[in-house]
């Protein structure tokens, strides 16, 4: 075993967003499960992580009983399921302890959301010398508010201000960003077969 999967946040919080009616990849649950399938099969680690921000009160905050995997995503016995409290994977946790250990070389990404967590993860592994594939259809993302735009706008009112980025904008920035930089991209189906 010298490869891992990371599956990044894919949990009940995002649906509890108003903004998940918009997601990027509704079907986000069935390809993290393809690649979770596949990695097992091929005697991967798969490692999970949950974002927390305890006392905060919002969707994040571990009391309210959101940071949890997604209803039809499961981690297996012997699996690590990491809570994180920074946008990438490495800097709150032990992961790049456990993958020395474990003498991992090749990170395959996934998760929520493209431009955020998977991808600041993906340009940290990069730069600690992992192999990085990023998979984009196993991640999803959210249209982005532009960086003047008012606080507390309906969800209505932020797609129709056309200078949000919507969804098809910030993945294939994502892409440009990353693709013989910081990670070669794939889909679910070059990695599995299906």
């Amino acid at each position: 075993m010298n490869r891992a999967l990371l599956v990044i946040d894919v949990q009940e919080s995002f649906r509890r967003l108003e903004k998940w009616a918009v997601v990027s990849n509704p079907a986000i649950v069935g390809q993290v499960n393809k690649l979770v399938t596949h990695a097992r099969a091929e005697g991967d680690l798969v490692v999970w992580f949950l974002h927390a921000d305890a006392g905060s009160g919002n969707v994040f905050d571990p009391a309210l009983g959101h940071v949890r995997l997604i209803d039809g995503l499961a981690a297996a016995e012997g699996e690590p399921v990491i809570t994180k409290t920074s946008h990438n994977a490495f800097t709150t946790t032990n992961l790049q302890q456990l993958l020395t250990e474990r003498g991992i070389r090749e990170l395959a990404v996934s998760g929520i959301r493209t431009e955020q967590c998977c991808e600041t993860t993906t340009r940290v592994a990069s730069d600690l010398g992992y192999d990085v594939t990023f998979v984009t259809d196993a991640t999803a993302t959210h249209p982005i508010e532009h960086r003047d735009a008012p606080a507390g706008r309906s969800l209505a009112e932020i797609l129709a201000d056309p200078l949000t980025l919507s969804t098809d904008e910030i993945i294939t920035r994502t892409e440009y960003a990353l693709s013989g930089r910081f990670a070669r991209i794939a889909t679910v189906k070059e990695l599995t077969g299906s």
